[in-house]
């Protein structure tokens, strides 16, 4: 990568966004209505299916334009994930009530979905996430708390079936697919997010509750209490591993990052132990890897798999995927350097630790060195989802640019502005 793409210090992180700026790195394509699709495709990669709309995907990209001070962009986007919501209350309501199954994830409220349309695929797909659901509340609720969107009695109806729903899926002990969409478990980071959109909620709920308003459903404080605390002590139990179960311990996950920012669930001795964790474990020369063992998109992986087999719902029969994977040779993924390098940069500005400074330049470095070279198949200086080995070399998959890549990288931009 060129020498104008590497941070020395303060002074020319300014002249990097700007360049980056100019080569539209950070251009978002959105639909009418403000959602935007998981990525910016080129027509042989439509196979991926990332042209659907994931609601995690959408509020990391929501949330970077909010820090961003592009307001409305936010807002719109929030705004119809709630519509979305509202128009399938009914997947909310039926496990409420008990008249669906949420043993069966296609019976849950469905995370990947036709944005244009608002409309469900029929697909299989693994739809219990948790953390995705714990996304939206905590990140809608936040707005509404900071005077940025102004809540009806109808849009806290809707607000109020996420509770319920937590509550009816026991998520402080239930098996959800999670950030990755894979094998369902009792997982630290999907546990995590709902607590993180629990504890907006609180606020909210306390905050429209002075007026003396009805709350819809009888929904009270007391429950929320509840279930903020059984989230709290499930999450306390598990971390600092991902998952306890025998059958699926994971002891490092890299989608504990995300608890330490942008959600701020664990303080600041435990953010230090996830971060060693996944420095000592996950950390590679290009990126991070997921989890030790992730077979998506491991080595080889367009020989080893069709087109219509590489991004399909693995979640059911991971053995198929995991016999392809040679150990240490999983994909390294770029949505989280970005991430360490806005959580050093924070704790340097807290604390004034010249290491930490240090640590967020060395990890906003990696993520300017994963951008694609001038001569790359999908263009210059684009955002990967991940590198994977192909015939031996690092080389970034079809899925790239990943809009959550994109945003994450323009996050921590802004935070290195501040140095």
């Amino acid at each position: 990568m060129q020498d104008i793409l590497q941070v020395s210090g303060s002074n020319n992180v300014s002249n990097i966004f700007n360049f980056l700026r100019r080569q539209k790195t950070f251009y978002f394509p959105r639909l009418d209505n403000g959602l935007f699709p998981a990525a910016a495709l080129q027509s042989q990669a439509e196979y991926t299916g990332y042209s659907h709309v994931w609601v995690r995907d959408n509020i990391y990209v929501a949330y970077a334009h909010y820090a961003a001070g592009q307001v409305e962009i936010a807002k719109q986007n929030l705004e119809t994930l709630l519509a979305y919501f509202k128009k399938y209350r009914w997947r909310f309501e039926n496990i409420i009530n008990g008249v669906a199954n949420p043993a069966d994830g296609m019976q849950r409220p469905h995370i990947r979905f036709d944005g244009m349309g608002l409309k469900e695929v029929e697909e299989q797909w693994a739809h219990a996430q948790n953390d995705a659901l714990g996304y939206f509340l905590w990140f809608y609720c936040k707005l509404v708390n900071e005077n940025v969107i102004n809540l009806s009695f109808d849009k806290l109806e809707v607000l109020c079936l996420f509770p319920l729903y937590f509550q009816g899926i026991q998520y402080w002990q239930d098996e959800d697919n999670g950030h990755w969409e894979e094998v369902r478990k009792i997982e630290a980071s999907s546990i995590g997010t709902v607590l993180a959109g629990l504890r907006e909620f609180r606020q909210l709920l306390q905050n429209w509750a002075e007026g003396e308003d009805t709350i819809p459903f009888g929904l009270t404080l007391q429950q929320l209490e509840e279930l903020i605390t059984r989230g709290t002590t499930a999450l306390t139990e598990i971390l600092p591993a991902e998952c306890l179960q025998i059958q699926q311990k994971r002891d490092c996950d890299g989608a504990l990052l995300f608890l330490i920012y942008p959600l701020r669930v664990v303080g600041d001795e435990m953010a230090a132990v996830i971060i060693n964790n996944v420095r000592e474990t996950l950390q590679g020369e290009i990126g991070i890897r997921r989890y030790e063992g992730d077979s998506f998109w491991c080595a080889d992986y367009k020989q080893k798999f069709k087109e219509n087999e590489r991004t399909v719902d693995f979640s059911q029969n991971m053995e198929v995927r995991d016999r392809a994977l040679n150990s240490g040779e999983e994909a390294q993924w770029c949505i989280f350097d970005p991430i360490m390098s806005i959580i050093f940069g924070k704790r340097y500005q807290r604390y004034k630790n010249l290491r930490d400074r240090e640590q967020q330049i060395h990890y906003l470095n990696r993520s300017l060195c994963q951008l694609t070279p001038e001569n790359s198949p999908f263009g210059a200086y684009k955002c990967p989802e991940l590198y994977y080995l192909e015939n031996g070399r690092y080389v970034p998959n079809d899925s790239t640019p990943l809009l959550w890549t994109q945003a994450n990288l323009w996050l921590a931009l802004h935070q290195a502005l501040s140095l």
